[in-house]
């Protein structure tokens, strides 16, 4: 008998299933991958270990793309280390890998760029521009294959590089030290926005700054009578004289635009050139430099040591790739069409399996004009299908859905929209054969974590209703090519929040009418400090390593990754409608819930518990009956894991698999813990 007064216990909510069937058929061997990327030195060899490659493959993520972690260094990738150079007598100019190599491919490795633009990669970041670098020897140099000899247009369009001071200041003088080729027409502007993204921002030429005869050199430009107060500075260039340096052979070397040193002040009385860009030869010493695109030549002494990329013989023979075809990538960005070419010529040669191939990584990421970025598309696309015209071209693996331009003035706002604009106006837009596109939710790690698990469903959903308006084919794949909690470390990924932000992306994928979804953060890692002491220490990371290296710990990730992969999906379905009625204080789910029919008939419901302190009791309703009879349940939460913090060496104190139990017909009430992952499978009536 209840005490005096008390009010009866509420009845438990009822998640409910409709069995209209949502979107199409999926195979779990398709919709649930993982990528390989670049290491750092010696990560390669640690990784590709018997050992390593058996517990990776326990997680059940089938698929595997290859991500190219060279093309986000902004390098050159060699993905075989058996070529020629355009220049063999210098080793030096553009690489080409021999489509028939003598020894194996097992580590590749990418080339730095010694014409690079750019202060900031989406990498290492060590690397540094050579337009502020300090150094008279050096220059930036643009894209060739933005050249109308390779694009086949009349007109090519206006590369720039833009300069970001530290703080608005005065500025009425440029000092420009042009190499080859030069600028013959080319504006020198201002950003009026008040920050990058301004909708309302434009870039204004000074009243000096237009030049439509230039003739090349070193000198000073008075851009106007009166200091402008700015913080954002470009060159736009329009023309290239089309020369190039003494001795030059190669005839990319005249095309595009070169610039060795690039300053910005004010002049004073005395005539004195007051420059307030900071030069030097590192990311940190200099001014922010931020340019169109830049040339892939290099040396061969310009190979980074530190990163590497596994090689494809030594991937395919591993077994990771699990006997399916592999989504490979070309380096669209800071590549060149022969090198790809050759690269799909091995691995047919090879006869290994894939039929998609991804060009590009990250190019909003890396602030490339779309339109640029389209021009670059449909010349690799072309030597894709010029090997074999069945495979399917994709991409741009955009390092976030929703992609808005940076310091770019106009009503049209997203990358994407202008990049699918570009490539219909050209007509193009047939060679998109796939979009893929990459999901880190959040870039802070601290506060309320369980807000954030919750806020992270209503986030995926309007990255996929921006997609749509943005024009991207709704009759194409959209596969989210990489995804986890966030592009940074932080102690939640590795604990209960890692493995259900994870397995809500995979789920509400599909879902949503995507084809699938990779996880990143594969191969085995250890937490590190990234960022604030209030993330803590933590990796994206399914496996916990050892100080060699070898898978020691299984994290929530990789017990997520095997309930979505094998309780839940099964062989693959349809997923179906589920509504879950459990609500947190401010109104977001707090029980979020995925169903899908399987072939066999039965029904798998996924059941997210982002709650951390609340255990919530649900019923399960399949068009509204109980199920038929027996359920049977996986469940995973508090009780079997539990996180020991001890700064790079912390480790699970608890580490066990998840509880497998029957609800027998007629106790319909499952209960949820906190922070917890479930599956459900029965019957229905």
């Amino acid at each position: 008998m209840g005490l005096l007064g008390a009010s009866p216990p509420a009845p438990a909510p009822t998640v409910s299933i409709d069995p209209t069937p949502i979107g199409p058929a999926f195979r779990t061997d398709q919709a649930f991958g993982a990528g390989i990327d670049g290491m750092t030195r010696g990560g390669v060899d640690e990784l590709f270990t018997a050992h390593n490659i058996a517990w990776m493959r326990k997680a059940g993520l089938k698929p595997v793309t290859y991500r190219l972690r060279t093309e986000l260094a902004i390098e050159a990738w060699h993905w075989g280390n058996e070529g020629a150079w355009s220049d063999p007598a210098h080793a030096q100019g553009y690489w080409t890998s021999s489509d028939d190599p003598k020894a194996p491919i097992l580590i590749t490795w990418g080339y730095r760029l010694p014409r690079r633009g750019d202060t900031v990669d989406q990498a290492n970041n060590d690397g540094y521009s050579r337009l502020d670098d300090g150094d008279p020897s050096t220059f930036w140099k643009s894209s060739p294959y933005l050249d109308r000899h390779y694009t086949g247009e009349a007109k090519e369009g206006p590369q720039w590089v833009v300069l970001s001071l530290d703080a608005a200041a005065p500025i009425d003088t440029a000092r420009i030290a042009w190499a080859a080729p030069y600028a013959r027409r080319f504006e020198v502007q201002y950003w009026t926005g008040v920050d990058e993204y301004d909708p309302d921002g434009d870039w204004v030429t000074f009243p000096h700054g237009r030049v439509d005869d230039g003739q090349g050199g070193a000198g000073l430009l008075r851009l106007a009578d009166r200091p402008v107060h700015a913080r954002y500075l470009r060159l736009l260039l329009s023309e290239s004289s089309r020369t190039a340096p003494p001795g030059a052979a190669d005839p990319r070397d005249a095309m595009g635009y070169a610039i060795g040193e690039l300053g910005f002040g004010v002049t004073g009385a005395d005539g004195t050139f007051h420059d307030v860009v900071r030069h030097g030869a590192g990311p940190t010493l200099q001014t922010l430099a931020t340019v169109s695109s830049t040339d892939p030549w290099h040396r061969a002494v310009d190979r980074d040591v530190g990163l590497e990329q596994p090689g494809f013989d030594r991937l395919f023979a591993s077994g990771i790739t699990n006997g399916l075809p592999v989504m490979i990538p070309v380096g669209a960005l800071y590549d060149t069409p022969e090198n790809a070419a050759a690269e799909l010529r091995f691995l047919k040669r090879r006869g290994y399996p894939f039929t998609q191939v991804e060009l590009g990584e990250e190019p909003d990421g890396q602030n490339i004009a779309a339109e640029d970025f389209a021009r670059l598309y449909a010349q690799f696309a072309d030597v894709v299908h010029a090997v074999d015209p069945a495979l399917k071209t994709g991409g741009p693996s955009l390092q976030d859905g929703i992609s808005d331009v940076w310091l770019a003035p106009g009503a049209d706002r997203s990358w994407t929209h202008r990049f699918i604009a570009a490539l219909r106006a050209r007509g193009r837009l047939s060679d998109l054969g796939f979009f893929t596109f990459e999901r880190y939710p959040y870039d802070q790690l601290c506060g309320d974590i369980g807000a954030r698990l919750r806020r992270q469903t209503r986030g995926l959903a309007d990255t996929f209703a921006r997609l749509k308006a943005d024009g991207v084919p709704a009759d194409i794949p959209w596969i989210v090519s990489e995804y986890g909690f966030s592009a940074f470390g932080g102690a939640a990924e590795d604990d209960l929040p890692g493995a259900l932000v994870n397995a809500e992306i995979a789920a509400e994928t599909l879902s949503l009418g995507g084809q699938g979804a990779f996880l990143f953060g594969y191969n085995p890692n250890r937490p590190w400090q990234h960022g604030e002491a209030c993330v803590g220490n933590g990796e994206l990371m399914i496996l916990e390593a050892d100080e060699d290296g070898q898978a020691t710990w299984a994290l929530p990730a990789f017990q997520g990754a095997r309930m979505l992969s094998q309780d839940w999906a099964g062989p693959g379905g349809r997923l179906l409608p589920a509504h879950s009625p459990v609500l947190a204080a401010d109104g977001t789910l707090a029980v979020a819930a995925y169903a899908l029919r399987r072939p066999d008939g039965s029904v798998a419901v996924l059941l997210l518990n982002r709650g951390p302190a609340t255990e919530h009791p649900v019923r399960l309703a399949f068009a509204g009956a109980p199920p038929g009879g027996a359920v049977q349940v996986v469940q995973y939460g508090p009780g079997q894991y539990r996180w020991r913090a001890d700064g790079v060496r912390g480790h699970p104190s608890r580490d066990q698999p998840p509880v497998r139990f029957v609800l027998p017909s007629g106790r319909d009430i499952l209960r949820l813990p906190a922070y917890s992952l479930t599956v459900a499978v029965f019957t229905p009536r």
